[in-house]
């Protein structure tokens, strides 16, 4: 599979970003996508960075379902509210729009709340609460996806794994952050698995006769044959509280989906009647509370500290010598990356030069 490399983040984001704009995309909206994708990697969210660049961004701009210039409309706007119209455009692009917004709104009446339509894959859910938390703000994300996770007792993929994704500030060197699915785990990370040659936990995956599967390269090959589909975060039935996923991943759908007339379930497959392809349509919606419209932001910062910090300090399990709180490994991982820098995996550093010959991009080693 050959040898990894390690390469800084900002070296990564530059080259990204000739290749968004090589695709058509605009300057400052490439630099927005490039930023997207390394803030993942940053963070340890290996899942859904610079990995992603060739299969979900540059393979579905040169498909011709994605669109690399389209405008963003504002279809309704009221004090607090906003539908935005991505027109099958650059998912980050629009959702940074969005959240942009949000902020303002609730920097003004104290909330603020944005949905899109008709949009493509954003990213990392969390980046756009970061956004919020610059601000003072508490920022809430989340988008549906592609057919990916079967309900509760079922075993047909329906739900996309449509995270909900929460950042909020704190007086500690991090904010808190929760960045999750609402499955079990989700498609990135099995393509993580894949490349690795590693094998899946059970209980990931629920194929049609009900069984678990756990070769990563079969399961991504069945999960777009609907031949498998994404466990809900609880797992496979009741016992473990699948209830509970599934439940989260519908309110997901219907704030991503009906709030702004998108679409939903089935007809986010990327494909057509006749098995054609065509753009995704995904619907994200934002929502930012300024914490000063309720108290003070100082003293909101100390109460959510000390109750992180608590949390850390209570009684470990036996052989455990640390608890965690949300967004606690992210910050370590941060803290590590930007200093030595992002490891690329063989297999998508070949992806990289792939991309620089087609685009005619020089000056960058891979």
């Amino acid at each position: 599979m050959g040898e990894s490399i390690r390469k800084p983040a900002g070296y990564i984001k530059d080259f990204m970003q000739q290749v968004f704009i090589g695709l058509g995309v605009p300057v400052a909206d490439a630099e927005i996508c490039a930023d997207v994708l390394v803030a993942a990697d940053l963070r340890g969210i290996d899942s859904h960075g610079i990995n992603r660049l060739k299969p979900i961004y540059y393979d579905r701009i040169k498909a011709g379902i994605q669109y690399p210039n389209a405008p963003i409309d504002i279809v309704r706007e009221g004090p607090t509210t906003a539908v935005l119209d991505a027109n099958n455009g650059m998912g980050m692009v629009v959702s940074h729009k969005a959240m942009a917004m949000a902020v303002e709104k609730a920097k003004k009446l104290g909330l603020g709340m944005t949905v899109v339509r008709n949009s493509t894959h954003y990213g990392i859910a969390g980046y756009y609460p970061l956004m919020a938390v610059e601000q003072g703000c508490i920022g809430l994300s989340g988008t549906n996806a592609r057919p990916s996770i079967a309900p509760t007792f079922g075993v047909e993929n329906m739900l996309g794994t449509n995270p909900q994704t929460w950042a909020m500030p704190t007086d500690e060197e991090f904010p808190f952050f929760l960045d999750c699915a609402t499955s079990v785990s989700q498609r990135g990370k099995i393509e993580v698995y894949a490349r690795t040659g590693k094998t899946m936990p059970e209980g990931w995956v629920v194929r049609r006769d009900g069984s678990t599967a756990t070769d990563p390269n079969q399961v991504l090959k069945d999960l777009i044959a609907g031949e498998a589909a994404l466990t809900p975060l609880g797992g496979i039935g009741e016992d473990g509280g699948g209830y509970k996923g599934y439940g989260y991943a519908v309110v997901t759908e219907v704030l991503s989906a009906a709030l702004q007339g998108g679409q939903f379930l089935k007809a986010l497959s990327g494909f057509d009647e006749a098995g054609e392809r065509r753009p995704y349509r995904l619907g994200h919606f934002f929502l930012a509370i300024d914490i000063e419209a309720f108290t003070e932001l100082e003293i909101f910062k100390k109460s959510i500290g000390d109750i992180l910090r608590s949390l850390r300090a209570s009684d470990k399990a036996p052989g455990q010598e640390r608890i965690y709180t949300a967004g606690e490994k992210e910050w370590e991982a941060y803290r590590v990356r930007s200093v030595e820098g992002i490891e690329i995996p063989a297999s998508v550093a070949q992806e990289f030069r792939t991309m620089a010959d087609e685009l005619g991009i020089s000056g960058f080693d891979w």
